[in-house]
């Protein structure tokens, strides 16, 4: 049964971490008192629910990326190389997935990511992560914003400056309410992406079998002509093929960025110990469902050869779905894709929001930043935090510029990608720092909350795989007279934009590598009653299936 709590009775979600609750028998117990800033724990309360977890891990983070920005890396790659591309790197997010949601179910604490760094790496690289990382979902509000006024123009000629203003409006009045209300938020963007995905695939389906108003049956005419790759800017063989799955490759792992952001919910939701374990499950069906199925069915529905998927125009003209029910001849349903794609990147941007917030939040915690913003109100929302993350966004109305100001909110966009791909190799090192201090601690896996499968291999998987998806990400421009300096810059600055405040922190602090016997492995853990809702497995098959599903 779960034991319902209502609002009043919801406790901070903040504390001292302490042995007892899954040590070995042989260590001592020890019980310190509750309090802020002790093992990563901020002053934000647990009210976001497990079904709201599920749904933030499963949709949460999709914007215009999966339904518009596959048709480019379907330009270049062809069917093949696209659906070998989302393979790859699907399983490289699966292994980061794997690692930090087992992080996360052990030390649900606050923003999580920077404090993990912080404590199982150099407190220099937890400075150094907030910044990148919370810079990258900050920027990322910005640009999912201005995508949303793209997609608007897909029906009216309405100001982009006007969409953008009222988009950023509610942005910042969801994230100032309860974590509660910005998880209902999520549940109702989720299932309309999932709706519309599910009639995505039936329309493709019934496209490629000749049952739309055209009669005509596709099948996999496109594997066969222009074949299953594509020749990279002009180059033919098998030079010409892989390059363009590395384009394609590159272009995959920035949809991906995102879907790690469910772990963060952690010190927020009121049974981490059940809820994140299976958001990190879920992945794998969300994978296979978004991306994986995604990319088959749009190398049977489109020719990579048609134009409208490099046109540019960012709405549905150019997502390959639509391309596709036009060419059957299905005259309402594009609009219906528009308003899809304009909730998910409305939704993609709250989310980012969250997100930004909850790095200010958690340098707060590790004392990088001053304690004004880790103030809450009686809800529990940092709304200092928020605002400061939100102040990001107005960047949108660079978009509307010409020249230098649209190349300069050009460079952020790609800045953020890049961020999201470092610390995706940051939080495998992370977990690769903990196992090492479990075994140097003489400690088992077992007496964690839950285990993650294929540890700590599926990290070193995960850390490797981003590491050469950040260093491949500019790789045009080491082609032969593709030389350019800007794009260069544009895809590398990240790097040194991490480093940078590394060595900086470290120059000013004198901070040293933590050592994997010195590792704090306690503290920050939960206590007993801070879980709000104990869950126990249902026993029903109705119930088990629900379960399941949501």
């Amino acid at each position: 049964m779960i034991s319902e709590k209502t609002d009043d009775q919801i406790q901070p979600s903040h504390g001292a971490g302490y042995r007892g609750a899954y040590v070995d028998d042989d260590l001592p117990a020890l019980k310190e008192d509750v309090q802020l800033n002790v093992g990563g724990r901020g002053a934000t309360q647990r009210r976001l629910k497990n079904y709201q977890v599920n749904m933030i891990g499963f949709c949460g983070g999709i914007g215009t990326g999966l339904f518009v920005g596959t048709g480019a890396a379907y330009a270049t790659a062809g069917p093949a190389g696209l659906l070998l591309a989302y393979l790859v790197v699907g399983l490289v997010l699966w292994c980061v997935m794997q690692s930090i949601a087992e992080l996360a179910t052990l030390l649900p604490t606050a923003g999580s990511f920077p404090h993990w760094a912080t404590r199982f790496i150099d407190p220099a690289v937890g400075f150094s992560l907030a910044i990148s990382y919370g810079y990258c979902y900050t920027i990322a509000i910005a640009s999912e914003v201005s995508a949303a006024a793209v997609i608007v123009s897909f029906w009216t000629d309405l100001t982009p400056a006007v969409v953008i203003t009222v988009g950023l409006v509610l942005i910042l009045a969801i994230n100032l309410m309860s974590v509660r209300f910005y998880g209902e938020t999520e549940v109702v963007a989720g299932a309309i992406k999932i709706l519309c995905f599910l009639g995505l695939v039936i329309v493709s389906i019934v496209i490629t079998s000749g049952g739309g108003p055209n009669h005509e049956t596709i099948g996999f005419r496109y594997w066969h002509n222009p074949g299953p790759w594509t020749n990279y800017n002009g180059i033919t063989g098998p030079k010409g093929h892989f390059l363009g799955f590395l384009s394609s490759f590159v272009n995959a792992s920035f949809s991906f960025v995102g879907v790690e952001t469910v772990v963060i919910t952690a010190a927020e939701s009121v049974d981490p110990h059940y809820a994140i374990p299976k958001a990190a499950r879920r992945v794998t069906f969300r994978i296979a469902f978004f991306y994986v199925l995604g990319a088959l069915l749009i190398g049977m529905i489109v020719d990579p050869r048609n134009a409208a998927l490099v046109s540019g125009s960012d709405n549905a003209n150019s997502a390959p779905w639509v391309i596709a029910i036009r060419q059957a001849g299905i005259s309402a349903l594009p609009s219906i894709v528009n308003a899809c794609i304009l909730v998910s990147a409305w939704s993609a941007g709250n989310s980012y929001c969250w997100v930004g917030s909850r790095m200010i939040l958690a340098m707060t915690t590790d004392r990088q930043l001053p304690q004004v913003f880790g103030k809450v109100t009686k809800n529990g929302v940092p709304y200092v935090a928020v605002i400061a993350s939100w102040l990001f966004g107005p960047l949108a109305y660079l978009s509307l510029g010409s020249g230098g100001a649209s190349q300069a909110f050009t460079w952020l966009l790609n800045l953020s990608t890049v961020a999201g791909l470092i610390a995706w190799a940051t939080l495998c090192f992370c977990y690769i720092r903990f196992y090492a201090g479990l075994k140097a601690q003489g400690i088992s896996r077992t007496t964690l909350p839950w285990m993650a499968p294929l540890q700590p291999y599926a990290a070193w998987v995960g850390f490797i795989g981003s590491t050469i998806i950040t260093l491949v990400a500019g790789f045009p421009v080491f082609l032969k007279g593709n030389w350019n300096t800007s794009d260069f810059v544009a895809s590398y600055i990240g790097i040194p934009i991490f480093i940078v405040p590394i060595l900086g922190w470290k120059l000013v602090h004198k901070t040293k590598f933590v050592r994997a016997s010195n590792i704090d492995l306690w503290s920050g853990r939960l206590q007993e009653g801070e879980i709000i809702e104990h869950t126990s497995p249902p026993t029903s098959a109705l119930g088990r299936f629900v379960n399941w599903l949501f």
